[in-house]
C-alpha cells in the first residue's frame, strides 16, 4: 500500500498525463517500476528494468536518463526448453536497499544462467562480482527455472524466488533462495517437490518475522510436499514442514492434476483487527485464506468461491474506514453486468467473513496497487489494463466507483502493475514508461 498525502481522490479525478515526461527504450518491462528518493538536495531516480537485462535510472519529472546499465546478454528462447518470453532477462522485480543506495537485480543471461547482481543507485556502477545461482546452490538448475516473482530485502538477506517456465518443462521446483548481502554466509536454500513454482509477481512476502509464499501445483506426486500450497518460512529461508507452517486445500492432489495453481496471487499477509490472516487466489477461483500465525496444515482454512474462472494476478489489501478490501482482477457472479475488477470485505472473526464489496469494469490483467492518504482515508485501487484497454484505472476502494481512467497508453504486459511517489503515478511497459501527475 502506498501512502500519499497528495494523492486524494479529488486530486485524482484531476490526474493527466505529463506531457513533459519521455521515457523510451528497447525492450519489455514486465517488473514494476521502482522509486529511490534522493533525499534533500539529492536525486530522484526511477528505475525500470527490461527484458533486455538493462537497468535504466530515469528522472521522475523528466524521464530522462541519468544512467543505464546493461548487466549481460539475455537467454534467448532457443536456449530454453520451453517458455513464453523471448529474450528473456529481468522478470522479478528488483529491491531497493536504501540505506546502502543498492539495488539488487535477479537476471536471466546468456547460456540460461541465472545470476544476482548488485548496483549501484547514484551511478548504477557493479562493485560486486554476480552470483551465479547454479554454482552457489546445490541442486538448481538454472536452466529449467524461471525468476518472475518479486524481490524481497529482510534484514540484510535477499530473497528470490523460482517456478518454471510456461509450459511446465523439466524437474523445475518452487525454490527461495537466501542470498546474505553482507558476504558472510553461503546461499541457504528452500525447494517443493517436483513443480510447486513459486511465480506470482508478488513473490516473497514478509511480516512478524516470517516469510510467506504460494506455490503451484506438483507434478506426479501422491504425497504431499510442498504444492498447491501457502508456507511460512523462517529467515534463512527453512521449512518446518509442521502443519502450523503450512496451508493446503484438501483437494490439492486434483488441483495438481488440473494445473489449477492456488499460488497465482501469491502470498497476501494482512490483518483485521487482531486477526493476523494470510491469503492467496487461484487459477482455481477461489480465496484461500487463513491464519497466519497457526496455518493448520492441510484441509484447514478457508476456501471460498469467489471468481468465475482464474484469478492469475497478485491482489491489493487496503484497511479503509469501511472495513478491510481486497481487490484483484476477475469476473464475479456476485456482480452482474461488471466484470474485471472484484474487491472483496474480510472482516474479523472465526473463521473470518468474506464478502464480494464492490465489482468495476476493467479491461486488462495488471496487478492493482492501493493509495490512501493515510490510516486508510481517501483509499483508491489502480491498476493497468495490461493486455486489454491498456489504460490505466483508479477507482474508490470503499465503493468501486470509478475515479480516473486515462487515455490508451502502449503495449503493457501481463501482471505489469503501477507505482506511486510523490503525487505521480507511473506505468512502464513495452518500450515506455509513462507518468501521470496531479499538479
Amino acid at each position: 500500500m502506498y501512502v500519499d498525502p497528495s494523492l486524494t481522490r479529488a486530486a485524482a479525478a484531476r490526474l493527466r498525463q505529463d506531457s513533459a515526461f519521455g521515457a523510451s527504450f528497447a525492450g519489455t518491462v514486465y517488473a514494476q517500476p521502482l522509486y529511490w528518493d534522493g533525499g534533500e538536495g539529492g536525486q530522484d531516480l526511477l528505475l525500470i528494468a527490461t527484458q533486455n537485462n538493462e537497468v535504466i535510472a530515469l528522472d521522475p519529472l523528466t524521464g530522462s536518463r541519468i544512467w543505464s546499465r546493461t548487466l549481460a546478454a539475455p537467454a534467448s528462447r532457443s536456449e530454453l526448453p520451453c517458455g513464453n518470453i523471448d529474450p528473456l532477462g529481468i522478470t522479478g522485480t528488483p529491491v531497493i536497499d536504501a540505506g546502502r543506495r543498492l539495488v539488487f537485480v535477479a537476471a536471466m543471461t546468456s547460456g540460461a544462467r541465472h545470476r544476482i547482481f548488485t548496483l549501484s543507485l547514484p551511478d548504477g556502477g557493479t562493485s560486486e562480482t554476480p552470483i551465479d545461482v547454479q554454482s552457489a546452490v546445490s541442486g538448481f538448475d538454472a536452466r529449467i527455472q524461471n525468476q518472475r516473482g518479486a524481490l524481497a530485502l529482510v534484514d540484510g538477506t535477499l530473497y528470490v524466488p523460482y517456478g518454471g517456465h510456461f509450459g511446465d518443462c523439466g524437474n523445475y521446483a518452487g525454490w527461495v533462495i537466501g542470498f546474505d548481502t553482507g558476504g558472510s554466509r553461503p546461499p541457504v536454500a528452500y525447494h517443493t517437490g517436483h513443480g510447486g513454482g513459486i511465480w506470482a509477481v508478488s513473490g516473497v512476502a514478509a511480516m512478524g518475522g516470517s516469510l510467506f509464499v504460494a506455490t503451484g501445483n506438483t507434478i506426479g506426486l501422491s504425497t504431499w510436499d510442498g504444492g498447491e500450497a501457502i508456507l511460512k518460512l523462517a529467515p534463512g529461508p527453512s521449512f518446518s514442514a509442521n502443519a502450523a507452517d503450512y496451508y493446503a486445500p484438501s483437494d490439492w492432489a486434483d488441483l495438481d492434476s488440473n494445473d489449477a495453481d492456488i499460488g497465482t496471487g501469491g502470498a497476501v499477509p494482512f490483518d483485521v483487527a487482531s486477526g493476523h490472516y494470510v491469503a492467496t487466489l487461484g487459477k482455481d477461483g477461489r480465496l484461500h485464506l487463513a491464519d497466519r500465525d497457526s496455518l493448520g496444515g492441510i484441509g484447514s482454512g478457508q476456501a471460498i468461491l469467489v471468481a468465475n474462472g482464474a484469478v492469475i494476478t497478485a491482489p491489493a489489501v487496503v484497511a479503509t474506514p469501511s472495513g478491510t478490501l481486497l481487490a484483484f482482477p476477475a469476473t464475479s457472479s456476485s456482480c452482474p453486468g461488471a466484470s474485471g475488477l472484484v474487491a472483496l470485505r474480510i472482516s474479523f472473526g472465526s473463521p473470518p467473513g468474506v464478502a464480494t464489496a464492490w465489482c468495476s469494469s476493467v479491461n486488462g490483467r495488471g496487478s492493482p496497487i492501493a493509495t490512501t492518504t493515510g490510516s486508510g482515508l481517501e483509499s483508491m485501487i489502480w491498476i493497468a489494463g495490461a493486455g486489454g484497454d491498456n489504460q490505466l484505472h483508479a477507482v474508490n476502494a470503499e465503493t468501486g466507483a470509478p475515479i480516473f481512467t486515462s487515455a490508451v497508453l502502449g503495449s503493457l504486459t501481463p501482471f505489469n502493475a503501477p507505482i506511486v511517489a510523490k503525487g505521480r503515478v507511473y506505468v512502464a511497459g513495452v518500450s515506455a514508461a509513462y507518468a501521470f501527475t496531479v499538479r
